[in-house]
C-alpha cells in the first residue's frame, strides 16, 4: 500500500489494539444482566475487566488522540501552512467529529466517543503551543476532576453491591427505536460533558509524548518505553486489585474507607495503565518492524482504519444484542458479551486487512477528510 513504509508502525499498532480494548469495554453495556451465565466465568471475566479494561481503554484512546493532534499539526506545518491555518483545520476536524458522533448516537448507540474527542480537539488545540512544563501541569490539574468523576461512577455501584456495568445499561435496547432515539438525544449533552472531563488528562499527555516522537521512533526511546511500560502497568494492576476483589465478591463487606480508596485508585491508576499499554505496544513495534508478520500487518491496517472499525463495532453490537436484531441482550452475561467483543475485533481485523490488500482506506476516514478539507479547497479555488 502506498505510503505504508513511510508511516510509523507503533501508533497504528496501538490504535488497532485500542479497538480491542474499546470492544471489551462497550460490549457488556449492551446486555441486560451481566450475571447471566456461568458465575465463575463471569467473575473471572469481571476481574479481567477491572484490571485491564475498565478505565484503561479510554485513557489509551485519549492518549493516542492527543498524539495524533501533534502528528497532524506537524504534517501541516511541514507543508508550509502557518499555525493559524493549522489550528483552524484541527478545530474544523474536531467539529466534524462532533457531528459524526451525534449521528452515531442518534442512529446507533448512546455510548459514542467520537463527539467527546471532537470536542477535545476544539477546546485543547490551543494547548499545542504551550511549553512542555505547562502541558504537564495542565494534565495534572485536569486529573483531579477527571479522577473524581470516574471514581464516583465506580464508588456508587461498589458501595451498593451493584455491578459497575449496570450503570451502562442505557445501551441495552429495552425500549422501542423511537423512544431510544429520544432518550439518546436527551442524555447526549450530559454524556458528552462527563466524557470530556474524563479524557482531557490523557489527551494532553499524548500531546507531550508526540513532541518527543516516542511512538514514531520507539527504538530511539526504548529505555524510556521499558521503564514507563513496566512501572505504569505494575502501578495500574496494584491499584485495580482492590476494586476487582470487591466487584467479584472476593472481598466481602469492605469498610467505607476501603470502598472510597478502591474507587479512587482504580481509575487513577487506570490512566497510567492506558498509557502504559501504549508504551508496551511501542516496544512490540520495535520487534515487529524488524520482522513483519501477517498479524502485525493486519493490526496496523486496522489501526489505520480505526474510526471506520469503531463504527463497525456499533453496527455489530446493534445487530447482535438489540431486539430488532438477534436479540441476545437477555441471553448473554459478562463473559458472553466479552466473547462477542473478541469475535467482533477479529472480524474487523480480517476486514481491515482485506481493505489493505485492495488499497481501500476506511470510508469514515475518507468522509472526515473530505469534510474537514472541503472548506480549505473551496477557499483556494
Amino acid at each position: 500500500m502506498p505510503g505504508t513504509a513511510a508511516r510509523a508502525l507503533a501508533p497504528d499498532l496501538a490504535r488497532g489494539v485500542m479497538l480491542l480494548a474499546i470492544a471489551f469495554a462497550h460490549a457488556p453495556l449492551f446486555v441486560t444482566a451481566v450475571g447471566h451465565g456461568p458465575d465463575v466465568l463471569n467473575k473471572i471475566t469481571g476481574f479481567f475487566h477491572v484490571l485491564f479494561v475498565n478505565n484503561h481503554a479510554r485513557p489509551l484512546f485519549a492518549f493516542l488522540f492527543g498524539y495524533s493532534l501533534v502528528q497532524l499539526m506537524n504534517a501541516r506545518l511541514r507543508r508550509g501552512n502557518d499555525w493559524t491555518a493549522t489550528r483552524k483545520l484541527l478545530r474544523r476536524r474536531g467539529w466534524w467529529l462532533v457531528a459524526i458522533g451525534a449521528v452515531h448516537t442518534a442512529v446507533l448507540v448512546p455510548i459514542d466517543i467520537l463527539a467527546v474527542y471532537g470536542t477535545a480537539a476544539v477546546l485543547l488545540t490551543g494547548l499545542l503551543r504551550l511549553r512542555d512544563s505547562a502541558l504537564l501541569w495542565a494534565a495534572g490539574i485536569a486529573m483531579v476532576p477527571a479522577t473524581a468523576s470516574v471514581a464516583f461512577g465506580m464508588w456508587y455501584p461498589l458501595a451498593n453491591d451493584i455491578s459497575t456495568f449496570t450503570k451502562g445499561s442505557v445501551a441495552a435496547g429495552t425500549s422501542g427505536p423511537a423512544q431510544m432515539f429520544v432518550e439518546r438525544l436527551l442524555a447526549w449533552p450530559f454524556v458528552l460533558i462527563v466524557g470530556l472531563i474524563a479524557v482531557v488528562p490523557a489527551v494532553i499527555v499524548g500531546m507531550w509524548a508526540a513532541r518527543r516522537r516516542v511512538l514514531d521512533e520507539p527504538a530511539r526511546h526504548r529505555g524510556f518505553l521499558v521503564r514507563t511500560g513496566v512501572i505504569t502497568m505494575a502501578v495500574s494492576l496494584a491499584g485495580a486489585v482492590p476494586a476487582g476483589l470487591i466487584q467479584t465478591g472476593v472481598w466481602a463487606e469492605p469498610s467505607a474507607a476501603a470502598l472510597v480508596i478502591a474507587a479512587i485508585a482504580q481509575p487513577l491508576t487506570g490512566y497510567l495503565g492506558g498509557i502504559g499499554m501504549a508504551a508496551l505496544i511501542g516496544l512490540i513495534a520495535i520487534r515487529a518492524a524488524g520482522r513483519r508478520s501477517r498479524l502485525s500487518t493486519a493490526v496496523q491496517a486496522l489501526g489505520r482504519r480505526s474510526m471506520t472499525m469503531y463504527l463497525f463495532q456499533s453496527v455489530v453490537y446493534v445487530t447482535v444484542f438489540y431486539p430488532f436484531g438477534l436479540g441476545l441482550q437477555d441471553d448473554l452475561g459478562l463473559a458472553g458479551a466479552t466473547a462477542v467483543a473478541a469475535a467482533t475485533w477479529l472480524l474487523s481485523l480480517v476486514i481491515a486487512d482485506l481493505m489493505r490488500r485492495a488499497d481501500h482506506r476506511g470510508p469514515a476516514e475518507i468522509l472526515l477528510r473530505r469534510l474537514a478539507y472541503r472548506q480549505r479547497r473551496s477557499a483556494v479555488s
